[in-house]
C-alpha cells in the first residue's frame, strides 16, 4: 500500500501523484472503489490523498504494454 494524490480523470485515465513524486495513469479502477468514490465526477476528490493499491497488468504477455489498475483506496 502506498500514499499518492488523486489529481484527475480525463478521457477514461485517472491520474495520482505518489509521495515519491512519481505520476502514474491508471486505465482501470476495480468496480466497487467507483462504488465508493466518483473519481470521474466528484472534484472534492480531486488533491485527495490515499492510501493506494494497484496491480500492473501486462497485455498478452508483452512487457511493453502495461494496465495500471486501482484495486482499492482509503482516504487519509
Amino acid at each position: 500500500m502506498r500514499t499518492a494524490v488523486f489529481k484527475s480523470y480525463i478521457k477514461g485515465y485517472y491520474t495520482f501523484w505518489f509521495e515519491n513524486g512519481e505520476e502514474l495513469v491508471f486505465e482501470e479502477v476495480h468496480p466497487r472503489v467507483l462504488k465508493q468514490f466518483d473519481l470521474k465526477n466528484d472534484k472534492s476528490l480531486i488533491d485527495k490523498t490515499f492510501k493506494i493499491v494497484f496491480v500492473e497488468d501486462f497485455e498478452d504477455d508483452d512487457e511493453e504494454i502495461v494496465i495500471y489498475r486501482v484495486e482499492s483506496l482509503k482516504p487519509i
